[in-house]
């Protein structure tokens, strides 16, 4: 049993300081598990709130406060991930995760010249990519909580089945199962320079009109995805195969004259954005296999997007 100590005139509460330094791997966990910043930040204060619910004598009885904000904090997500698949059959067109921009850029959860607080930012590798997380949507809700503890927080198979509610031995098929499917989705990982350098090749064949240079960097068997939400037009079905993605994304420049493309980090990964009188209107993602892009989200949707955006 740990007991609260008293903190010293003038300075504040170490254990309320302990609990607030929980925040940012408590987002951490919760992005990769709802592949939403705004459910995340959500299923994290519905944790807080669960805490500050208890007595003092309830607190003081929990041995480590950080081990059981993750477990209220991931079943918060178990809980939320099945009652999201109900909404996301009602979703016009297709979902893609939320992306997010790169942390140095963040200001008050927006991209600005300030720095962040520490605590909203999702730390950015390869677990949070955008192919990554698209793969995860593919999961049971017990898959994606169990691989996610295990394989990237590093959560034992005990400590993971006390979460989800089923046996150690029945967590690490979960997690196992989620393990192939990433196997057989994830293309080799080429250098981010060389990434970066694909995603511009795109940009400049993009605003030039060039469909033959398109289709030279798009694999054959490319997809583009566009997420517009019902909210912004955009394909409610992925557009398949190199010529049509070319001819689509060439289409789009002679309406969007007054559209600004940029490069950004999305999702730890070269990306771009457009931009519309200082306005973001659509972030896109890229999986890049050889000197091929193989997969392009297009995220269109305001709501999802709002985090790059300055006021």
């Amino acid at each position: 049993m740990t007991t609260r100590s008293e903190p010293e005139p003038g300075r504040p509460d170490p254990g309320l300081s302990a609990l607030v330094s929980e925040r940012r791997q408590l987002i951490n966990l919760a992005y990769r598990l709802l592949g939403s910043l705004a459910e995340a930040e959500d299923a994290v204060q519905e944790t807080y709130a669960r805490w500050y619910a208890l007595s003092e004598h309830q607190q003081q009885a929990i041995e480590s406060p950080g081990a059981w904000l993750t477990t209220v904090a991931s079943r918060i997500c178990l809980d939320l991930l099945g009652s999201a698949r109900v909404r996301r059959e009602r979703y016009v067109g297709e979902w893609i995760p939320e992306p997010l921009p790169e942390p140095t850029e963040w200001i008050n959860g927006r991209p600005g010249g300030a720095t962040a607080d520490p605590a909203d930012r999702v730390t950015l590798d390869e677990s949070i990519n955008m192919a990554f997380l698209v793969v995860l949507e593919s999961m049971t809700p017990a898959e994606r909580v169990a691989f996610i503890l295990h394989d990237v927080f590093r959560y034992s198979f005990a400590e993971v089945a006390e979460i989800v509610g089923r046996t150690p031995a029945a967590c690490r098929q979960l997690a196992s199962s989620a393990r192939r499917r990433i196997r057989t989705s994830q293309a080799p990982a080429a250098p981010t320079a060389h990434r970066a350098g694909i995603v511009r090749d795109f940009k400049q064949a993009w605003e030039a009109q060039d469909i033959e240079a398109l289709v030279g960097l798009l694999d054959p068997d490319a997809t583009a995805t566009g997420d517009g939400g019902g909210l912004v037009r955009a394909e409610l079905r992925p557009v398949e195969g190199a010529e049509l993605i070319a001819r689509f994304f060439a289409g789009l420049a002679p309406r969007a004259a007054d559209v600004t493309i940029l490069e950004r980090t999305v999702n730890g990964q070269p990306g771009l954005v457009a931009e519309q009188d200082g306005v973001t209107v659509a972030v896109y993602a890229f999986q890049v296999a050889g000197d091929r892009i193989t997969h392009i989200w297009a995220v269109l949707n305001p709501d999802k997007i709002r985090p790059w955006t300055t006021d």
